[in-house]
């Protein structure tokens, strides 16, 4: 699945539209900022949450981090786990707030 910019997910929240996202940066960042409705699971805890994610297998699911190279690694981990939709915000949190 292609990946999405941060303004076109910024168009779709703004639009009511409400896609889940996996915050993959650790507790700390969330805190200090956040996607609204976003669901934070740090990267190196990802293989210990899968069971709470199963029903997400085939539903499209935004992974994001600071700038997108952790998010990348959580994309690529749970595509190789059956995810079907998995799509890695561009940029990350950087590009989100920018946009």
């Amino acid at each position: 699945m292609a990946d999405i910019t941060a303004p076109d997910l910024k168009q779709r929240l703004q639009a009511g539209e409400t896609p889940t996202i996996i915050d993959v940066r650790e507790p700390w960042e969330a805190e200090e900022s956040r996607i609204p409705g976003s669901r934070n699971i740090p990267l190196g805890s990802l293989p210990q949450q899968l069971d709470k994610l199963e029903e997400l297998k085939d539903q499209e699911v935004i992974v994001q981090c600071k700038s997108g190279a952790r998010s990348s690694a959580a994309k690529a981990f749970l595509t190789q786990q059956g995810f079907t939709n998995v799509r890695n915000l561009e940029g990350g949190m950087l590009a989100y707030q920018g946009a």
